[in-house]
């Protein structure tokens, strides 16, 4: 009988002693960080026809804010190069299409409307970039500007860097005298997926401005067959 109750009591303070179970951990989100790409210089050779949509084979879009005009916006995409006739409906499946947005600043100068660039309220610069709202669908990973237009615009053929924010693209100027007025810099990328037609879907920020640009966009899940573009 002893022997029993001894045992109870080693079996009830080894039940007493025991540590709780910890809880399973809950899986943690993780957030993909920017990642930089290595831009290409824009190769007009590389393309073939143009996709042409209910605008025609390009989209043009006037960049202003609600009290002037900073410039324009002209886009198109473009089938790869010995294509006659750009029609993703009759493309083979895997087809690379080629985003084109050739941006030009206005003629009249801002520096009428610029900040003070001495004393103890000058700020850091506001960023110049060109981006993408929406995650690009389908990119490819290849994606660039025209060097030559960033040297003889922004001055320095290297002046842009080019980064992936959760599949939105940017390009952002990072060295050079800054975008004249009137010059143009032509930015590109690929995609798997045709357009869906143009949209809303491209940002410039200058100056502290941030005006939103139409311009052929690849539909968000799936290429659609026989999609427009312009």
């Amino acid at each position: 009988m002893k022997q029993i109750i001894a045992l109870l009591l080693l079996g009830a303070l080894a039940a007493c002693g025991s540590p709780e179970p910890e809880p399973a951990p809950s899986p943690t989100p993780t957030v993909a960080a920017p990642r930089t790409l290595i831009g290409a210089d824009l190769d007009l050779s590389t393309l073939g026809a143009k996709i042409v949509g209910p605008e025609g084979p390009e989209v043009e879009t006037l960049l202003s804010t609600s009290t002037h005009e900073i410039g324009n916006m002209v886009s198109y995409v473009a089938c790869p190069a010995g294509v006659s006739a750009c029609k993703p409906g009759e493309m083979p499946k895997g087809t690379v299409y080629t985003y084109v947005h050739r941006v030009t600043l206005a003629d009249a100068s801002q520096a009428a409307d610029a900040e003070p660039t001495e004393g103890p309220e000058v700020v850091q610069s506001p960023p110049t970039l060109f981006r993408t709202i929406r995650r690009a669908a389908g990119f490819n990973q290849s994606i660039g500007f025209s060097s030559a237009e960033a040297e003889e615009t922004l001055g320095d053929p290297d002046a842009i860097s080019i980064r992936n924010d959760s599949g939105s693209l940017i390009w952002r100027v990072v060295s050079g005298s800054g975008w004249k007025p009137g010059g143009t810099v032509t930015f590109w990328w690929q995609s798997t997926s045709p357009p869906q037609g143009p949209a809303e879907a491209y940002v410039l920020e200058l100056d502290g401005n941030q005006v939103t640009a139409i311009g052929p966009f690849p539909p968000e899940d799936k290429p659609v067959e026989g999609g427009n573009a312009g």
